[in-house]
Protein backbone atom coordinates (compact mmCIF):
# COMPACT_ATOMS: atom_id res chain seq x y z
CA UNK A 1 0.00 0.00 0.00
CA UNK A 2 1.37 3.40 -1.03
CA UNK A 3 0.15 6.16 1.32
CA UNK A 4 -1.58 9.13 -0.24
CA UNK A 5 0.52 12.29 -0.32
CA UNK A 6 -2.02 14.23 1.76
CA UNK A 7 -1.56 11.72 4.59
CA UNK A 8 2.22 12.07 4.81
CA UNK A 9 3.86 14.11 7.56
CA UNK A 10 6.51 16.33 5.99
CA UNK A 11 7.61 18.79 8.68
CA UNK A 12 8.07 19.23 12.43
CA UNK A 13 5.10 21.56 12.72
CA UNK A 14 2.81 18.78 11.50
CA UNK A 15 4.40 16.35 13.96
CA UNK A 16 3.93 18.77 16.84
CA UNK A 17 0.28 19.26 15.92
CA UNK A 18 -0.23 15.50 15.77
CA UNK A 19 1.47 14.53 19.04
CA UNK A 20 1.45 17.62 21.21
CA UNK A 21 4.13 18.81 23.60
CA UNK A 22 6.20 16.31 25.62
CA UNK A 23 5.66 16.15 29.36
CA UNK A 24 8.21 17.78 31.68
CA UNK A 25 9.62 14.44 32.83
CA UNK A 26 10.25 13.40 29.23
CA UNK A 27 12.59 16.35 28.83
CA UNK A 28 14.18 16.50 32.27
CA UNK A 29 15.21 12.83 32.21
CA UNK A 30 17.79 13.56 29.47
CA UNK A 31 21.21 14.49 30.83
CA UNK A 32 24.74 14.76 29.35
CA UNK A 33 26.34 12.30 31.78
CA UNK A 34 25.50 9.24 33.85
CA UNK A 35 23.62 9.61 37.12
CA UNK A 36 23.93 6.97 39.87
CA UNK A 37 20.58 5.49 38.83
CA UNK A 38 21.54 5.35 35.16
CA UNK A 39 24.85 3.75 36.08
CA UNK A 40 22.97 1.02 37.97
CA UNK A 41 21.00 0.09 34.84
CA UNK A 42 24.13 -0.26 32.71
CA UNK A 43 25.81 -2.36 35.39
CA UNK A 44 22.80 -4.71 35.49
CA UNK A 45 22.35 -5.03 31.71
CA UNK A 46 23.56 -8.23 30.01
CA UNK A 47 22.35 -7.00 26.61
CA UNK A 48 22.47 -3.84 24.52
CA UNK A 49 21.65 -2.91 20.92
CA UNK A 50 24.29 -0.78 19.19
CA UNK A 51 23.14 1.55 16.40
CA UNK A 52 25.58 3.08 13.92
CA UNK A 53 25.49 4.95 10.62
CA UNK A 54 27.86 4.86 7.68
CA UNK A 55 28.14 5.29 3.91
CA UNK A 56 26.31 2.01 3.34
CA UNK A 57 23.38 2.97 5.57
CA UNK A 58 22.28 2.19 9.10
CA UNK A 59 23.04 -0.80 11.30
CA UNK A 60 21.74 -2.13 14.60
CA UNK A 61 23.77 -4.90 16.17
CA UNK A 62 23.13 -6.97 19.33
CA UNK A 63 25.78 -7.00 22.03
CA UNK A 64 25.70 -9.31 25.03
CA UNK A 65 27.81 -10.80 27.81
CA UNK A 66 27.39 -11.25 31.56
CA UNK A 67 25.78 -8.24 33.25
CA UNK A 68 28.03 -5.22 33.40
CA UNK A 69 29.97 -6.22 30.28
CA UNK A 70 29.86 -2.59 29.11
CA UNK A 71 32.23 -0.98 31.59
CA UNK A 72 31.71 2.49 32.98
CA UNK A 73 35.02 4.33 32.89
CA UNK A 74 33.50 7.52 34.29
CA UNK A 75 30.23 9.44 34.11
CA UNK A 76 31.03 10.55 30.56
CA UNK A 77 32.59 7.38 29.11
CA UNK A 78 31.60 3.73 28.62
CA UNK A 79 33.69 0.91 27.14
CA UNK A 80 32.12 -1.71 24.88
CA UNK A 81 34.19 -4.83 24.05
CA UNK A 82 33.85 -6.44 20.64
CA UNK A 83 33.91 -10.23 20.63
CA UNK A 84 34.46 -12.98 18.12
CA UNK A 85 31.74 -12.99 15.48
CA UNK A 86 31.07 -13.35 11.78
CA UNK A 87 33.66 -10.72 10.79
CA UNK A 88 31.15 -8.59 8.90
CA UNK A 89 32.16 -5.77 11.29
CA UNK A 90 29.37 -3.55 9.94
CA UNK A 91 29.23 -1.49 13.14
CA UNK A 92 32.99 -0.94 13.26
CA UNK A 93 33.15 0.06 9.60
CA UNK A 94 30.42 2.59 10.27
CA UNK A 95 32.24 4.04 13.28
CA UNK A 96 35.30 4.66 11.12
CA UNK A 97 33.16 6.78 8.80
CA UNK A 98 30.78 8.32 11.35
CA UNK A 99 31.61 8.19 15.08
CA UNK A 100 28.02 8.76 16.21
CA UNK A 101 26.55 5.75 18.03
CA UNK A 102 23.48 4.92 20.09
CA UNK A 103 22.99 2.20 22.70
CA UNK A 104 19.78 0.71 24.05
CA UNK A 105 20.34 -1.18 27.31
CA UNK A 106 17.95 -3.94 28.38
CA UNK A 107 17.70 -5.78 31.70
CA UNK A 108 15.68 -9.04 31.85
CA UNK A 109 12.23 -8.69 33.44
CA UNK A 110 12.61 -4.89 33.59
CA UNK A 111 10.30 -2.97 31.28
CA UNK A 112 12.25 0.29 31.33
CA UNK A 113 15.26 0.59 29.02
CA UNK A 114 18.14 3.07 28.94
CA UNK A 115 19.29 5.02 25.90
CA UNK A 116 22.79 6.40 25.45
CA UNK A 117 23.91 8.54 22.52
CA UNK A 118 27.51 9.51 21.94
CA UNK A 119 30.61 9.24 19.79
CA UNK A 120 32.95 6.27 19.58
CA UNK A 121 36.51 5.44 18.68
CA UNK A 122 37.94 1.95 18.19
CA UNK A 123 40.83 0.97 20.46
CA UNK A 124 43.04 -2.11 20.19
CA UNK A 125 45.21 -1.18 23.17
CA UNK A 126 46.40 -4.61 24.43
CA UNK A 127 45.93 -3.66 28.09
CA UNK A 128 42.43 -2.37 27.45
CA UNK A 129 41.40 -5.45 25.44
CA UNK A 130 42.84 -7.67 28.18
CA UNK A 131 40.56 -6.01 30.75
CA UNK A 132 37.64 -7.64 28.95
CA UNK A 133 39.12 -11.12 28.66
CA UNK A 134 36.75 -14.06 29.12
CA UNK A 135 38.03 -17.64 29.18
CA UNK A 136 41.49 -16.17 28.73
CA UNK A 137 40.56 -14.50 25.43
CA UNK A 138 40.74 -10.69 25.26
CA UNK A 139 38.31 -8.55 23.33
CA UNK A 140 39.12 -8.12 19.64
CA UNK A 141 38.74 -4.36 20.08
CA UNK A 142 36.99 -1.93 22.40
CA UNK A 143 34.66 0.91 21.53
CA UNK A 144 35.45 3.89 23.73
CA UNK A 145 32.17 5.82 23.76
CA UNK A 146 31.98 9.42 24.92
CA UNK A 147 28.47 10.09 26.17
CA UNK A 148 26.55 13.06 24.78
CA UNK A 149 23.08 12.27 26.10
CA UNK A 150 21.57 9.56 28.29
CA UNK A 151 17.96 9.03 29.28
CA UNK A 152 15.43 6.51 30.50
CA UNK A 153 12.91 5.02 28.06
CA UNK A 154 9.53 4.36 29.65
CA UNK A 155 8.01 0.90 29.95
CA UNK A 156 5.12 1.17 27.45
CA UNK A 157 6.79 -0.59 24.50
CA UNK A 158 7.84 -3.62 26.51
CA UNK A 159 4.52 -3.80 28.35
CA UNK A 160 2.65 -3.68 25.05
CA UNK A 161 4.92 -6.34 23.54
CA UNK A 162 4.68 -8.56 26.66
CA UNK A 163 8.32 -9.35 25.95
CA UNK A 164 9.10 -10.78 29.39
CA UNK A 165 5.94 -12.89 29.70
CA UNK A 166 6.83 -16.53 28.90
CA UNK A 167 3.20 -17.38 28.13
CA UNK A 168 3.43 -15.17 25.01
CA UNK A 169 6.67 -16.66 23.71
CA UNK A 170 6.42 -18.70 20.48
CA UNK A 171 7.63 -22.26 20.22
CA UNK A 172 11.05 -22.04 18.55
CA UNK A 173 10.16 -25.07 16.45
CA UNK A 174 7.31 -23.10 14.90
CA UNK A 175 9.78 -20.67 13.31
CA UNK A 176 12.26 -21.26 10.49
CA UNK A 177 15.59 -22.66 11.69
CA UNK A 178 18.82 -20.74 11.23
CA UNK A 179 19.84 -23.10 8.45
CA UNK A 180 16.49 -22.70 6.72
CA UNK A 181 16.76 -18.91 6.75
CA UNK A 182 20.33 -18.98 5.44
CA UNK A 183 19.49 -21.49 2.72
CA UNK A 184 16.58 -19.38 1.48
CA UNK A 185 18.67 -16.21 1.60
CA UNK A 186 21.53 -17.82 -0.32
CA UNK A 187 19.05 -19.10 -2.89
CA UNK A 188 17.48 -15.66 -3.28
CA UNK A 189 20.84 -14.02 -4.02
CA UNK A 190 21.18 -15.78 -7.37
CA UNK A 191 24.83 -14.72 -7.58
CA UNK A 192 26.25 -17.98 -8.82
CA UNK A 193 27.64 -19.06 -5.45
CA UNK A 194 26.76 -22.47 -4.03
CA UNK A 195 23.55 -22.59 -2.04
CA UNK A 196 23.93 -23.11 1.70
CA UNK A 197 22.83 -26.56 2.89
CA UNK A 198 20.37 -25.62 5.63
CA UNK A 199 20.10 -29.07 7.20
CA UNK A 200 23.87 -29.46 7.46
CA UNK A 201 24.18 -25.97 8.87
CA UNK A 202 21.62 -26.72 11.59
CA UNK A 203 23.36 -29.97 12.53
CA UNK A 204 26.73 -28.26 12.93
CA UNK A 205 25.50 -25.02 14.52
CA UNK A 206 25.25 -25.99 18.24
CA UNK A 207 28.85 -27.23 18.40
CA UNK A 208 30.11 -24.30 16.32
CA UNK A 209 28.44 -21.71 18.58
CA UNK A 210 29.59 -23.45 21.76
CA UNK A 211 33.16 -23.52 20.51
CA UNK A 212 33.29 -19.96 19.23
CA UNK A 213 31.61 -17.75 21.86
CA UNK A 214 34.96 -16.25 22.82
Amino acid sequence: MIPAEEHLVRDEAALAALYGAPGPASLRKEVPALTPAYRAVIEAAPFAALATSGPGGLDVSPRGDPAGFIHIQDDHTVLLPDRRGNNRIDSLRNVLADPRVALLFMVPAVNETLRVNGRAVISVDPALCARFAIDGKPARSVLVITIETVFLQCSRALIRSRLWQPATWPDRASLPSTGCMLQQASRARADGEAEIDGDAYDRELPARVAGSLY
